[in-house]
């Protein structure tokens, strides 16, 4: 375990994003992440999918998914005092025989392009827009991919859950798809290749280990020092790439499972890998009836538990979206749980602290500083 270096404190305020099974919930910090007020819950009910920020333009964005009314996308400019919805929200065009169910991940474009955002979907796909999310264009080269009609969804869906910008290149995108894999564009979206070289998929009786497609990738992450450098927690295992995706090497080694769902990557200072392993993709709980979050330094070569503050019996389950690392100086880490439970952790994992206890479902985590 890598030596804690002399605390930096967090210049301005830290965000923490929480969409949740009824709702959305900001919590806001102004002393290094030591107290936290929360606000909300924001659309009481609906189901928010991704709750993140936009510091470009100060803009708060969240999924909302409405069984009455269906998907869309709001935006708040101030904080979650007022909303509104994307004027022109996500549809699949006439014709295609596709219709929006879910929004599952809205990820702001790069630096040099302020008004771009992306928005993953289900049935997979991605939209784009260049407006600051006022109206959303289908991606068509996804949408007509060639082998789009072999799709098959995993359990929680066919949904398009990542989505990762390049800053070294904006024309340059992966998406990870769940139950397809990883795909990349360098075009723009014009194109789209597989890139699931070397990863496991043995789910399904007979069928390849190895195929082109049908992998079920269940979050990918950048080092933001080494772009090259991404990582995912998959179905069949935690892999590693050094090449940008093109091929990937299975980093599971000591882990207590092949299995689990969030993965989240610290890039600030001595970098350090998190994921969240479970017993088997049955059970779904954690080894020994304890959650504990697993650690790397040195890239997946070796794992070490960090549950020091985590109750002993806790058969707590985080899903796909549900962790995040903030980028801080130390860095700060975050968890929340499908039974409600919100952690954090001022030192990299190294002790973790209950922050709220009472939420709805946990689906997604998110932090930025504003």
């Amino acid at each position: 375990m890598a030596r804690l270096k002399k605390r930096v404190s967090v210049d301005g305020e830290m965000l923490l994003m929480v969409g949740t099974k009824k709702g959305a919930f900001l919590f806001r910090s102004r002393d290094d992440r030591r107290t936290w007020k929360t606000s909300g819950p924001f659309f009481p009910g609906k189901q928010i999918y991704h709750f993140t920020y936009d510091r470009r333009n100060g803009m708060l964005l969240a999924s909302v998914n409405s069984e009455q009314w269906g998907p869309t996308v709001a935006i708040s400019h101030d904080m979650g005092v007022s909303w509104k919805n994307s004027g022109k929200p996500p549809r699949f065009p006439k014709g295609s025989g596709q219709s929006v169910s879910r929004v599952w991940h809205i990820e702001p474009g790069n630096r040099d392009q302020p008004e771009r955002l992306y928005l993953g979907v289900e049935p997979a796909c991605l939209f784009r827009s260049d407006d600051a999310g006022e109206s959303w264009q289908v991606d068509k080269g996804m949408l007509n991919h060639r082998t789009r009609e072999q799709w098959q969804p995993g359990n929680g869906g066919l949904c398009l859950h990542t989505i990762l910008s390049d800053e070294r290149n904006a024309r340059d995108l992966h998406a990870g798809i769940s139950a397809v894999g990883t795909m990349f564009t360098s075009d723009d979206g014009g194109s789209w290749e597989f890139q699931n070289k070397n990863v496991l998929a043995d789910f399904f009786p007979g069928a390849k280990k190895y195929p082109e497609f049908g992998q079920c990738v269940h979050k990918i992450v950048r080092d933001a020092r080494k772009p090259d450098n991404l990582f995912q927690q998959n179905h069949c295992g935690v892999f590693r790439s050094r090449d940008n995706g093109r091929k990937w090497t299975n980093i599971i080694n000591n882990l207590p499972s092949r299995f689990g769902f969030p993965i989240a990557m610290d890039s600030s200072g001595e970098r350090r890998i998190f994921v969240a392993p479970l017993e088997g993709d049955f059970a779904r709980i954690p080894a020994g009836g304890r959650f504990s979050v697993w650690a790397s330094d040195n890239d997946g070569e070796e794992w070490f538990p960090l549950n020091r503050g985590i109750p002993r019996f806790s058969y707590f389950e985080v899903l796909r979206e549900g962790m995040k690392a903030d980028g801080q100086d130390p860095c700060g880490v975050y968890f929340g749980t499908t039974t409600g439970q919100l952690y954090s952790s001022r030192s990299r994992g190294d002790s973790w602290s209950c922050i709220s206890d009472g939420l709805p479902p946990i689906f997604s985590v998110e932090t930025s500083l504003a």
